[in-house]
């Protein structure tokens, strides 16, 4: 064997025993190799939608999953067909929901809907859950008829609360355009005075109803316009909308429907015959609690034969809101606004506190926005008629509105 030959084999041996001795020594170890875990992925959704009739409207409620944060529902209407993104992938669906909604199908996060003929428009709404109930959209389906007069939804930003007492602020100059509201408006208040024109409510040696109603109407809506939020009162004067009391209450109770309104708050002040009586109190709707009577919502549904028939009307409209998915979470809503509002009154005022109730108002009746009536006092009270009189003590009643109102949107 050359030289070469035998130098080759050497070197191999010596390899070979460095190999030996590298296997063998655990001080030389290798860390194993880092492997990136793999995010599960989120399984997709199955979707569910139902079509419901409530006061002649048709609306869609597409369940979504429990947990869903609100979100801004991004809609697109081009002609007959209309699209919804929204943030998660589904299950691939189709179906039809009879001759206004003829065919939808969800496929990636995308859900397609088809208009029937009778529909011109489109309106989206995200909805939380409401006590047991899931998440879900609420879509309306807009008539032919109606398509003009109804404005778009405006964007929902945050607003500030008050101080517990602000300051007056005055009226700014411009007042935003009903449905295309002006710079960041957090949402869209409907404020009722009840009564006036012809028909002044409860009167009194102190005062006329009409007349308080719509001044502290007039301050809360200056205190809300204030901190960003677009304001629509029924009425700026002393009128009314219609000379029939039905049709007159039918016109303020629509106004909560037309467009994204957020909240309606019809403002009124009691009245008794007994002079003891006094306080505040705040009504959602629904049938009287037990005990409660009729003659309140008589009253301030146009008394007499006609508001009879008003509360007859209506009460009978609370008897199937019971069985609505769409009316109870609306209910829900009304509910928590009524303590508010009923809180902050008490609070700003020190008034006896007759608590938070339900009755059959036909003005508040509405299907879908979460509506109010409130009572600031018995103007037949000695006690407390002079107090309703008085322009202070009905700025710290439309302060103390308006703070409610405000806890209610940044809170929902």
């Amino acid at each position: 064997m050359g030289r070469l030959g035998r130098r080759g084999l050497r070197r191999r041996g010596a390899l070979l025993a460095a190999l030996g001795l590298a296997l063998a020594s655990p001080a030389v170890a290798t860390a194993p190799l880092a492997v990136p875990p793999v995010a599960p992925s989120r399984p997709a959704v199955q979707l569910e939608l139902e079509l419901r009739q409530a006061a002649g409207q048709s609306r869609v409620f597409v369940t979504l999953p429990a947990g869903t944060p609100p979100f801004p529902p991004q809609l697109t209407v081009q002609g007959r067909e209309a699209w919804l993104e929204l943030p998660f992938e589904f299950v691939p669906l189709r179906g039809e929901l009879g001759p206004e909604l003829p065919a939808y199908t969800a496929q990636g996060r995308r859900l397609n809907l088809t208009l029937g003929p009778g529909v011109s428009d489109i309106r989206a709404q995200f909805w939380p859950a409401v006590g047991g109930w899931p998440p879900g959209l609420l879509l309306e389906l807009l008539p032919e008829r109606t398509s003009a007069t109804v404005p778009q939804p405006a964007a929902v930003v945050p607003v500030a609360l008050p101080a517990p007492t602000p300051t007056p602020v005055p009226k700014p100059a411009a007042t935003p355009t009903p449905g295309r509201p002006a710079g960041p408006v957090q949402a869209r208040i409907v404020l009722d005075p009840g009564h006036g024109g012809i028909d002044p409510g409860m009167t009194s040696r102190w005062l006329r109803e009409a007349d308080v109603n719509l001044d502290v109407a007039l301050r809360a809506a200056r205190a809300l316009e204030a901190h960003g939020v677009a304001v629509t009162l029924t009425r700026r004067s002393d009128n009314h909308l219609h000379t029939d009391k039905g049709t007159d209450l039918n016109l303020r109770s629509r106004m909560a429907t037309a467009g994204q309104v957020s909240a309606f708050v019809s403002i009124h002040v009691n009245a008794s015959t007994s002079s003891a009586a006094q306080g505040i109190e705040t009504y959602y709707f629904g049938q009287p609690l037990p005990g409660q009577g009729r003659s309140l919502a008589v009253r301030e549904n146009g008394g007499g034969s006609v508001g009879e028939a008003l509360t007859f009307q209506a009460a009978r409209s609370a008897q199937g809101v019971l069985g609505d998915l769409l009316s109870q979470a609306k209910l829900s809503f009304s509910r928590r606004l009524a303590g508010l509002v009923q809180a902050e009154l008490v609070a700003a005022t020190g008034a006896q506190n007759r608590g938070v109730k339900t009755d059959a108002f036909y003005v508040i009746r509405s299907p879908t926005t979460p509506a109010i009536l409130t009572e600031l006092g018995f103007g037949s009270s000695p006690a407390e008629g002079p107090r309703l009189a008085s322009a202070e003590y009905r700025q710290r009643q439309a302060e103390a509105i308006a703070r409610a109102v405000l806890r209610f949107l940044n809170a929902r």
